[in-house]
């Protein structure tokens, strides 16, 4: 490989690698966060709560992320578009980046996979658990998130880091509406110098090593949370 394109490969994935680490930053956290919230309505008894929640949770692992991120992009996109408070409202600078078409499709998905996630290791925390924190005088609310959600939390560690793996790579499909990101790099330069090996052996590089931060991330954190465990 010769230094010139070397330099400009990299100069571009580097260019790339901003906005890919911005959107895993958004997703990861958003979706994770609102993936709580989507579990514990799947597990409640109240069937107004648990019916959307199940709806949700089954359209967002039925659909392909690229159909949602179109839908979101193309479809919901083209309604604010045509509205005319929108267009003149202050947001409508943000609302005509896609950046935040595919962060919404993106979160939404995580928030899906992950809250069925938590809601498997909700429901195989030990009733053993549960009993003694009612013989102790605690209360449903308490005993969820002090006894519960904990436990469910260390055990679906090793299933989130997956999930955030695969948010990772479907940050690629971001390319497809006009984000500049460690794909779409890939593809500018594999176009201006027609070297397509070297181009996309080089995006996967930068996604080999991403993936091995988030999987010592994940790994630090679930060594952090069973060390009372172990203890």
């Amino acid at each position: 490989m010769d230094p010139s394109f070397a330099a400009l490969l990299a100069g571009k994935l580097l260019e790339g690698l901003k906005m890919t680490l911005l959107l895993l930053a958004v997703c990861g956290v958003a979706g994770n966060l609102l993936a709580m919230p989507v579990a514990l309505a799947r597990i409640s008894n109240n069937r107004l709560l648990r019916a959307p929640a199940y709806c949700f949770i089954l359209v967002m692992r039925g659909t392909p992320v690229l159909v949602q991120l179109y839908i979101i992009y193309y479809g919901l996109g083209e309604v604010l578009s045509q509205m005319p408070s929108v267009r003149e409202s202050m947001f409508w600078p943000y609302l005509r980046s896609g950046f935040w078409y595919a962060a919404l499709a993106l979160t939404l998905n995580t928030a899906g996979y992950c809250g069925e996630i938590l809601r498997g290791a909700i429901a195989n925390v030990p009733a053993g658990q549960v009993e003694a924190a009612k013989s102790l005088g605690m209360q449903r609310l308490p005993i969820l998130f002090l006894v519960v959600v904990p436990q469910a939390i260390r055990a679906a560690l090793p299933s989130l880091a997956g999930q955030n793996i695969l948010l990772l790579k479907a940050t690629s499909l971001a390319s497809t509406i006009t984000i500049f990101e460690v794909m779409a790099a890939a593809n500018q330069v594999r176009s201006e110098t027609f070297r397509v090996y070297e181009s996309l052996f080089g995006a996967a590089i930068v996604y080999v090593i991403l993936t091995l931060a988030l999987t010592t991330m994940f790994s630090l954190i679930e060594k952090r949370i069973g060390r009372p465990y172990r203890r």
